[in-house]
C-alpha cells in the first residue's frame, strides 16, 4: 500500500508538472501576443483610423527588434526564402506587407509590380538604406544621395566605368589578369585553393587598377583586409559594441578612409607641384578633375565615399557571381558543353593577328550571357534594397505612409514560381526570346538608380568564364558544403577546390 501510495503521489506530481508547464507555455504565448499587438498599435496609432485601414497586412513584432530575429534566423538557417514565405503563408499573396525592421516601420515589396512601381517613382521614394549601411558605405555615396546629387555624380562617373572606350581599355588588363590567375591556381604547387577567396583577390586587383591605377602592394593589401570586415557589417544591426559585426565594420571603414585619403592627398600634392601622372587617367583622377555645369568640384569626402562604394561593389559582386557561375557550369555538363562550344566558335573567328579578346568578341557571347543572367537570378547577391516614402502612396491598393521605409525583395521576385517556373533549377535557356518584363529581373536594380557598374561586372565575369570553359575544370573538396547567406551567399569553405588545366590549346 505504501508503494502504491508513493506511485500515485509521483503520478500526481508528474501531472502537476505537465499542468504547470502548459500554464507557462500558455502564459508565454499570451504575453507574446499582447506585446506584439501593443507594439503594432503604437506604431500605427498616429495614422488615424482611415489610413490604418488601408495599410497592408502584417505585424510589427516585438519592440526594438521587430522582424529582425526572424530575418536573421531564416538567413542563418540556410533557408532564406522562409522569411518572406512566412508572410505569404499568414497573410496571403498581397505583394506588400507591413513589419518593423532596422529600427523603422517598414513595408516589404515582394512582387515585380510592387518593386517596379517603387523603383520607377523617384519623387515618391528616396533612398532609405539602414543606418549601418549608410554609415559604412558613406553619407556622401550613392546609397544616401538625393536624386539630383545622384544624377550629377552618375553623369560624371558613367563614361569612365561603362563607356565603350573605358571598357575597351579595361578589357586588356582583365584578360591578362584572368589568364595569369588561372595558370597560377592550376599549377601543381597550388594544390587546393579557396576558389572564392582567390576570385575576390583577383577581382579586387582589377577594380583597384581601374579606380586607382598604380596602387602599391601595401595599399592593395590594406584595402583588401578591411573590406571583408566592412561587408559583414552591412546588413547587421547598428550595435557599436565589441563582438558585434557593426563594431568591426566601423573600424574597417576608418582604415579604408585613411588609406584612400592618403592616396588622394598624394595625388593632389603631386598635381600642385606640376607632376604629371604616367599612363591613362583612372577613376580617382577623373573624380578629382570632374566639375559640373556650375564649375563645382567634388570634395574629398565625396570622392572617398564614392570610391568606397565602387570598390566594394566592384569586387564583391563580381567575385561571388563568377564563383557560382563556374560551380553551376561544372555541375551541369550539358550547359557546360553548350557554353564551351560557343567560346570555341568565338576563338575560331578571331584573326591570328589579334592579341586577346575584344568587345566585339564579348558581344558574341550570347549563351554565356544567359548563363551569367541565370546565375544572377539564382544567387541574388543584392537580395534587397531600400527606399523611403516621401508622401502617402498606394502600392497594390495598400497605403505606404509618408516616412515609412520600403524594402524591395529582389530575391523573392527571382525565386517566385509564378514569375520563373521551377525557380531553383539552373536553366540559362529561360532567357531565350524577348527580354524579361520590367520588374521581374532586378540584380542591378531598376530605373534611375540602376547599378552604374553592371556592364563592367558582366564583362569581368564573362572573360573569366571564357578562359575557364576553354581550358580548365573545377573539383570541389566539399560539394555539399553548407551555404552562408549573409552578407552574400557563399559556401562556408569558400569553395575549397582543385583547379586543373585540361587543354593547352587556349
Amino acid at each position: 500500500m505504501v508503494m502504491e501510495g508513493m506511485g500515485m503521489a509521483a503520478a500526481w506530481a508528474a501531472g502537476d508538472l505537465w499542468v504547470l508547464a502548459a500554464a507557462v507555455v500558455a502564459g508565454v504565448v499570451l504575453v507574446d501576443a499582447v506585446v506584439r499587438r501593443a507594439h503594432d498599435w503604437v506604431r500605427v496609432a498616429a495614422l488615424g483610423a482611415e489610413r490604418r485601414s488601408r495599410l497592408p497586412p502584417g505585424e510589427m513584432g516585438w519592440p526594438m527588434v521587430g522582424s529582425m530575429w526572424a530575418f536573421l534566423r531564416a538567413f542563418k538557417s540556410g533557408n532564406p526564402d522562409a522569411f518572406i514565405a512566412s508572410f505569404i503563408r499568414r497573410f496571403g499573396r498581397t505583394g506588400v506587407y507591413r513589419t518593423f525592421m532596422f529600427s523603422s516601420p517598414t513595408i516589404l515589396a515582394v512582387t515585380p509590380e510592387a518593386c517596379k512601381q517603387v523603383l520607377m517613382d523617384d519623387e515618391g521614394f528616396v533612398t532609405g538604406w539602414p543606418k549601418a549601411t549608410v554609415t559604412l558605405i558613406g553619407p556622401k555615396s550613392f546609397v544616401n544621395m538625393s536624386y539630383d546629387d545622384h544624377r550629377r555624380i552618375r553623369k560624371l562617373t558613367a563614361a569612365p566605368i561603362n563607356g565603350f572606350d573605358a571598357l575597351t581599355t579595361y578589357l586588356s588588363f582583365i584578360d591578362q589578369t584572368v589568364v595569369a590567375s588561372l595558370r597560377r591556381w592550376s599549377s601543381p604547387e597550388s594544390g587546393q585553393v579557396e576558389f572564392l577567396t582567390e576570385l575576390r583577390r583577383m577581382t579586387f586587383k582589377i577594380i583597384v587598377q581601374i579606380f586607382m591605377s598604380g596602387a602599391d602592394d601595401a595599399t592593395m593589401e590594406a584595402l583588401e583586409r578591411s573590406y571583408t570586415d566592412l561587408n559583414y557589417g552591412m546588413r547587421a544591426m547598428a550595435i557599436n559594441l565589441p563582438g558585434f559585426a557593426y563594431y568591426r565594420a566601423l573600424r574597417a571603414r576608418g582604415k579604408l578612409v585613411s588609406v584612400l585619403q592618403g592616396v588622394l592627398d598624394g595625388r593632389r600634392a603631386a598635381a600642385a607641384k606640376g607632376f604629371k601622372r604616367s599612363g591613362a587617367m583612372d577613376m580617382m583622377d577623373r573624380l578629382i578633375e570632374a566639375e559640373d555645369e556650375r564649375g563645382r568640384r567634388l570634395a574629398d569626402d565625396e570622392i572617398v565615399d564614392v570610391l568606397i562604394m565602387y570598390l566594394n561593389a566592384g569586387h564583391e559582386s563580381s567575385g561571388h557571381i563568377t564563383m557560382w557561375a563556374t560551380v553551376f557550369l561544372q555541375e551541369n555538363p550539358d550547359i557546360f558543353a553548350r557554353a564551351k562550344a560557343e567560346q570555341e566558335e568565338i576563338m575560331r573567328s578571331i584573326p591570328a593577328t589579334q592579341n586577346g579578346l575584344t568587345l566585339r568578341d564579348f558581344k558574341k557571347m550570347h549563351f554565356l550571357s544567359q548563363v551569367v543572367d541565370e546565375t544572377l537570378r539564382c544567387v541574388n547577391i543584392s537580395f534587397v534594397s531600400f527606399r523611403q516614402a516621401t508622401r502617402d502612396i498606394y502600392v497594390n491598393g495598400y497605403l505606404i505612409p509618408k516616412g515609412w521605409k520600403v524594402q524591395l525583395w529582389y530575391r523573392s521576385v527571382h525565386m517566385d514560381d509564378q514569375v520563373y517556373p521551377d525557380p531553383k533549377m539552373f536553366n540559362p535557356s529561360r532567357w531565350e526570346g524577348p527580354p524579361p518584363k520590367a520588374g521581374t529581373f532586378l540584380p542591378f536594380g531598376l530605373g534611375a538608380r540602376l547599378c552604374p557598374g553592371n556592364d563592367l561586372a558582366k564583362l569581368e565575369i564573362s572573360v573569366f568564364l571564357h578562359h575557364f570553359l576553354l581550358g580548365y575544370k573545377l573539383k570541389r573538396a566539399n560539394p555539399k558544403c553548407r551555404v552562408r547567406y549573409l552578407p552574400h551567399p557563399r559556401p562556408v569553405d569558400n569553395c575549397l577546390a582543385t583547379i586543373t588545366k585540361v587543354s593547352d590549346e587556349h
